[in-house]
């Protein structure tokens, strides 16, 4: 479902002052919202925002928690983090993208681009890649 991916400049420069921890036990909380139009969050996204946030049965503004799995590829000089797979469930609505924040501070991590409106009538998912340097959501190298 997820046909393109941006992390975004804050979170590349709160990676540098390290103010991002996704290990088990990190003091940061991530999570998922879902939108409404991709025109609303991008690259440049700054922190979480309810501007085009959908609405709809099932979901609940801010969005779902999220449960990171990070790694590396040493051969391959990578560091990356992906997510367990994230449902909604009852669920009717309709998005065309997503935010991952750090519910914590509000920072924006990455934007999520489905390729344009996806309908739920039942179970919305997310479908997060496999945590490897090649597919991970979100890689560093």
């Amino acid at each position: 479902m997820i046909l393109g991916q941006a992390q975004t400049t804050t979170f590349k420069l709160n990676l540098l002052q390290g103010l991002v921890n996704f290990n088990t036990g990190s003091p940061y909380t991530y999570k998922i919202a879902l939108y409404n139009a991709v025109s609303t969050i991008n690259s440049e996204t700054t922190a979480y925002t309810t501007q085009d946030e959908i609405t709809g049965t099932g979901y609940v503004a801010g969005g779902k928690v999220l449960a990171p799995t990070i790694g590396s590829d040493p051969s391959n000089n990578t560091a990356y983090v992906t997510f367990a797979n994230v449902t909604w469930s009852p669920a009717n609505f309709t998005a065309a993208g997503a935010l991952i924040y750090n519910s914590t501070t509000n920072a924006s991590v990455a934007v999520l681009n489905f390729g344009g409106e996806k309908r739920a009538t039942t179970t919305f998912t997310i479908e997060f890649p496999a945590a490897t340097s090649t597919t991970a959501v979100i890689r560093i190298n």
